[in-house]
């Protein structure tokens, strides 16, 4: 790949009920901080030409509005959970604005979820409005590009279903992470930036917490790295950070990071 400018913009750092959480009263849900207010998980990836969304959560809306996103090539998810695909119904203004259907990338399970939970999307005959989705298949075993950008996809666990993280370049992104085969690995190891979810201080079934997720970074040992899919009890934005090891930092809704790919 010839080199190529692209940003990444965190449009939600939270956990699946968002920070702060309904009627929760912790000093993290009544933080006046805007680094304490964490939308559905979520990044935005920008190139010249293209942006494209990792995760289609409930918040989707709200994010495109606040990150005046007023194009979208495609949409990539990583796993069937809610708050990763639930907001798809909101592509529909990107739909009429090109009069085109919206590229979404997913795994084959994720795919058959989608046609269960949006029915009405791939019904024989869609009503007038309703969005219109273009599915593409992906697995961890082939990379594929989107325009100008170039995705690999790594494969993790997630409790008992696979989730696809993916690298582009120096930059690497995992979400909803407990376990990662040796196999995968390998594809994570060199990059500069490595984002990766920790969910809060205590042993999860399915997440890994702020413990496991040091120790990943360590061994990957990249340039920065940074925290997402955090729930209110990972504690106050700017208190963890000062607790955290030398290049690595808490991400926050609306973080941008810039990078040239020169791989």
């Amino acid at each position: 790949m010839t080199a190529q400018d692209f940003t990444i913009t965190f449009l939600g750092t939270g956990t699946s009920q968002g920070v702060p959480v309904i009627g929760c009263t912790c000093e993290v849900c009544r933080s006046d901080d805007p680094h304490d207010k964490r939308l559905r998980t979520s990044i935005l990836i920008s190139s010249e030409s293209t942006n494209i969304v990792i995760d289609c959560g409930p918040d989707f809306r709200q994010q495109m509005l606040r990150e005046n996103v007023d194009h979208l090539e495609a949409v990539v998810l990583t796993h069937e959970h809610n708050d990763h695909i639930i907001g798809m119904d909101d592509v529909r203004p990107f739909n009429f604005q090109k009069r085109e259907d919206m590229p979404v990338y997913a795994s084959d399970r994720v795919a058959k979820e989608l046609h269960t939970r949006f029915a009405y999307v791939f019904a024989e005959n869609p009503y007038p409005g309703a969005p219109m989705l273009k599915l593409h298949h992906i697995s961890r075993a082939t990379g594929f590009t989107i325009h100008d950008l170039e995705l690999t996809p790594i494969e993790v666990q997630h409790g008992s279903i696979p989730v696809l993280g993916f690298r582009i370049g120096p930059f690497t992104y995992i979400t909803d992470m407990k376990n990662i085969s040796d196999q995968e690995k390998e594809k994570v190891k060199g990059s500069r930036y490595l984002v990766v979810n920790a969910l809060h201080h205590q042993e999860h079934h399915s997440h890994l917490n702020l413990r496991e997720a040091l120790a990943f970074i360590r061994e990957i040992a990249p340039e920065r790295a940074l925290l997402t899919h955090m729930s209110h009890r990972m504690g106050i934005h700017q208190e963890v950070n000062r607790t955290l090891p030398a290049g690595v930092e808490l991400a926050y809704d609306g973080l941008i990071l810039g990078m040239r790919n020169e791989e």
